[in-house]
C-alpha cells in the first residue's frame, strides 16, 4: 500500500483509492478502461503521482460503477 502525506489532497487520496480497489479487484488498467470508455492512458494519468488533477466527479462515478464500489471508498484514508 502507498502511503499518503498529510498535506496530500483529495486526488491524491482518490487516486491512490482507485488503484488500490482495482487492484483488489484484479482488474488490470486496459481492462477498467475498457469498461469506462475511455484510454488505458487516461486511468494510468488518473493513478499517476504526477497528475495533480484534470478527472472530473463524472469519471470518478464510472469508475466506482465499473469497480462496484460505493464512491465513499474512494475517500477512505490510506494507512
Amino acid at each position: 500500500m502507498e502511503k499518503i502525506k498529510k498535506d496530500s489532497n483529495y486526488y491524491d487520496i482518490i487516486r491512490i483509492n482507485i488503484k488500490k480497489y482495482r487492484q483488489l479487484k484484479n482488474i488490470t488498467q486496459q481492462q477498467l478502461a475498457d469498461k469506462i470508455g475511455m484510454s488505458m492512458n487516461y486511468i494510468a494519468k488518473i493513478e499517476s503521482q504526477k497528475m495533480k488533477k484534470g478527472f472530473t466527479i463524472e469519471t470518478i462515478g464510472r469508475i466506482t460503477e465499473a469497480l462496484n464500489i460505493d464512491i465513499r471508498q474512494l475517500f477512505d484514508e490510506i494507512e
